[in-house]
């Protein structure tokens, strides 16, 4: 063999040995890529699934707060409303009586002088009573003739009455009050029992 052939194999050889190294290099680069993508996808992926349940979860709290908001002027409003029911209870007896004392004055013999003076003195009594608490939305519930309501009647007995209507109210022992529409004490009422349907004897 001669020289010139052995150096041409040698560098055939140098140059193959060249390009097998250079692939090597190149192949692991190349795989690594390969991971590095899929890894970076899963972390936008991961990212986007949080942003998502940060925006559900604002979302709820906004929700929650606009509640949180409305229940506040709720009870607000109802503070407002019925702050003086304590005090309009304790007003009530006073009009009962004013009352009791109109209803003596007109049993009485109207040319009594005192009598009279008494009636127009309660009456006046009794009108601007019932007039300040009508002011502050309260209101009487008088329901004679009217159905008999258990969400705002109180039965203390029934009674029959051939010319009202059955369960219908025909008397008022003591009337009932409401603040803004509210009950503050039911009427105390005597109710019309429905007539018994007459007894057949079936023997004769």
């Amino acid at each position: 063999m001669s020289t010139d052939k052995k150096d041409e194999r040698d560098e055939l050889e140098e140059t193959s040995g060249a390009a097998s190294e250079s692939e090597a290099t190149e192949r692991p680069n190349e795989e690594v890529s390969a991971p590095e993508e899929a890894s970076s996808e899963s972390e936008v992926e991961s990212l986007n699934q949080r942003v998502g349940e940060l925006q559900d979860q604002i979302l709820r709290t906004q929700a929650e707060m606009q509640n949180v908001r409305r229940r506040a002027e709720t009870e607000v409003e109802k503070a407002r409303k019925f702050a003086l029911e304590k005090f309009v209870k304790e007003l009530l007896p006073v009009v009962d009586s004013l009352e009791k004392a109109v209803e003596s004055a007109n049993a009485a013999e109207p040319s009594l002088e005192l009598v009279a003076s008494m009636k127009q003195g309660s009456e006046m009594t009794l009108s601007m009573l019932v007039s300040s608490l009508g002011k502050f939305k309260v209101e009487a519930i008088d329901p004679v003739g009217e159905p008999f309501n258990p969400q705002l009647h109180e039965a203390m007995s029934m009674v029959p009455a051939p010319d009202a209507e059955p369960n219908s109210v025909v008397a008022v022992v003591q009337k009932g009050y409401q603040l803004n529409e509210r009950l503050v004490r039911p009427a105390m009422v005597v109710v019309a029992r429905a007539e018994e349907p007459p007894v057949v004897d079936e023997k004769a």
